[in-house]
Parts: C-alpha cells; sequence; structure tokens
C-alpha cells in the first residue's frame, strides 16, 4: 500500500491490516467543502473544478454517475487515470484506451497533484480528487462528500433539474449509504484483503446477510429509499456493478453472484439502464485494474475471463412505484 510520507513517495508501506487479520481501510486527508455561499471560500462555479478518477474505482464512479445524472459534464471537467496501478501509483497514460493526460496539473503521476496542494502530505493517493483551479489545490478526496457536494451545491450550473437527495427522503437516504457501506461497499474489499480464515468468513458472512437483505426490501419497492432514485442506489449500484466480475472471483466473493439474485439482479439492470448511467460504466477498466494490481490476491496477474452479463437486458422494475427523474428523460 504505497503512499505519500512527508511529500515523498514511500513504497515500503505494508496493506492495512489489523491484529485479527481484517483489512482496515485508511482515512481520506482532503475535506474541505464546496457551498453555495457567497462567503464561502470553495463556491460552485462552473469551470472552476477538476476531476481526477479511475473508470476502475467504485469510489471515484460515485462521482461521475452524479456528474452525469446532473449535467454537470460542461461544468467539472474530468481527468481518467490508468487502470493498472503499479508501484508508482495512479498514472495518467493518455496512449492507453480510455485514459487521458493531466490536462490541468501535467502530472505524470497523481501523487504529484497530492504534492501540489500539500508538498508534505501523509497519505495515500486516492481517486477520486477535487481539484480548484482557482485556487490550485485539492478541495475534497472523500467520494461520499464529493457526490454529497455535486448533487446538492452546484444546481445553479446543472444542466438538469436532478435532485437526489431530495427533501423528505434525507434521513432515510444518509441511513441507507451507512448501512450499506461496511457490509457491502468496503466488505468486499475486507474479503479480498482479508489475512486470515476468520477475518475472510466474518466478512463474507456480513456481505451476503446484507445481500440478502437488500434482496428482499427491493422486492415491493423501486429504489433503496423507496420511489426515488438516491444517493443511496448509487452507492449501491458501483458495487454491484463490479461484482460477478471481479468480486465474486477476485476477492472470493462468491457465494452467490449478483445475477442469482431474483431482486438484484433486476435492480442492478434497472439502474445501469437509468440514462445517463451506462456511459459511465467501463468494464475493461475495471477488469484490468483488479486482476492486474493487487499482486498480493492475485500474483500471476491473468484476468478472468467472464462472465457474459446482459445488464441492458429487459427487466420488470418498471412496474413498480417510481420512476427516474423525469428530467432525465430523454436524455441528451
Amino acid at each position: 500500500m504505497n503512499r505519500l510520507v512527508d511529500g515523498e513517495w514511500r513504497t515500503d508501506v505494508q496493506l492495512a491490516t489489523n491484529d485479527d487479520g481484517e483489512f482496515v481501510r485508511q482515512e481520506t486527508t482532503f475535506h474541505d467543502w464546496i457551498r453555495d455561499d457567497e462567503d464561502a471560500r470553495f463556491q460552485p462555479k462552473a469551470g472552476r473544478y477538476h476531476l481526477y478518477v479511475s473508470y476502475a474505482c467504485p469510489w471515484a464512479h460515485r462521482t461521475l454517475l452524479v456528474r452525469a445524472l446532473k449535467g454537470l459534464e460542461d461544468a467539472i471537467s474530468v481527468d481518467v487515470v490508468d487502470p493498472y496501478r503499479a508501484e508508482d501509483g495512479w498514472q495518467f497514460t493518455p496512449e492507453k484506451d480510455g485514459c487521458t493526460p493531466d490536462s490541468v496539473n501535467g502530472s505524470d503521476y497523481l501523487r504529484e497533484v497530492y504534492v501540489d496542494a500539500d508538498p508534505d502530505a501523509n497519505c495515500r493517493v486516492t481517486v477520486p480528487v477535487l481539484w480548484d483551479r482557482q485556487e490550485e489545490t485539492i478541495v475534497n478526496n472523500e467520494s461520499e462528500e464529493i457526490l454529497r457536494m455535486l448533487d446538492t451545491e452546484f444546481d445553479d450550473v446543472a444542466d438538469r433539474d436532478v435532485d437526489l437527495y431530495p427533501e423528505g427522503y434525507r434521513e432515510e437516504i444518509d441511513r441507507i449509504i451507512e448501512a450499506i457501506y461496511d457490509p457491502i461497499n468496503n466488505g468486499v474489499y475486507r474479503a479480498g484483503f482479508a489475512d486470515s480464515q476468520a477475518a475472510y468468513d466474518r466478512a463474507i458472512d456480513d456481505l451476503f446477510d446484507a445481500l440478502d437483505h437488500w434482496d428482499a426490501v427491493l422486492e415491493d419497492q423501486r429504489y433503496l429509499a423507496g420511489d426515488r432514485l438516491t444517493e443511496a442506489d448509487i452507492c449501491m449500484f458501483t458495487t454491484l456493478v463490479r461484482f460477478d466480475h471481479v468480486y465474486h472471483t477476485h476477492f472470493k466473493c462468491n457465494v452467490k453472484a449478483i445475477h442469482e439474485y431474483d431482486t438484484l439482479w433486476p435492480y442492478l439492470q434497472d439502474l445501469y439502464g437509468t440514462p445517463g448511467v451506462a456511459g459511465t460504466v467501463n468494464m475493461a477498466h475495471i477488469k484490468e485494474h483488479y486482476y492486474t494490481t493487487h499482486p498480493e490476491v492475485n500474483p500471476k496477474r491473468l484476468v478472468a475471463r467472464g462472465p457474459d452479463l446482459e445488464f441492458d437486458a429487459a427487466h420488470d422494475r418498471d412496474d413498480l412505484p417510481g420512476s427516474p427523474p423525469t428530467d432525465l428523460l430523454p436524455f441528451a
């Protein structure tokens, strides 16, 4: 788990596990907030902010989804790192399909962006990163906070009137996001990076208990919070869409595949078919990243071939109450 130590790149830092062999996710570092307030340091303005992302990363994928659904493509620019992350960390390789150069800072590696923001940085170098062109610094690198900012603070510059955190649903949305984080979003990593059988077994039990629970909840409602597409669905989607292709095999989450669930599978297809969503999914980047970047899990870096899934096939979720936001139909 390579990281910056006092602004210097270190490659000798061990993967974070506790004494029980359980994977421990490290905290993010930058937590400033963009607010639609004239007194705020960071204010929502078209062209001011830039996202650094990986198509492979589920946390970065959250921000791409909100950017697309809200219609912020013209307001917030994006650069995409190489899905293969070697010892030098996330790299910009514009010659590779789906990747870009660092169009803002001209960096070769994402770690250079972190050092530009904090020359004495002590942190992992992660995506997503929300960069402020005006002050030439990182605003935030916590996906859940970036997701919330893009959703709630950029209405005046967004091209679509889409609210993923609506009044009357907020308490439930926050509850669900918290409820799915540890057993599902982080649970697949707890399983994949477990350093003991007991730690792996606990993670797997938590993961599939939670998946079974939400499979039952979604039998009678279209979305996690009821009849509205919300941030909770964004957070669930980025894990589910990767599950059968990488987590099931690479992270040994093979008790059951998502396409074997009676409800979660059509729910995933429904979300995938929501206008704007499919364009944010790059399965080639997802598979390359996971199977080639974790030699402690997959030392030969062989990329599993399957499965062949029809995310865009017909489903019956339209029969349930609720629908995507009307501003997404049609999506242009």
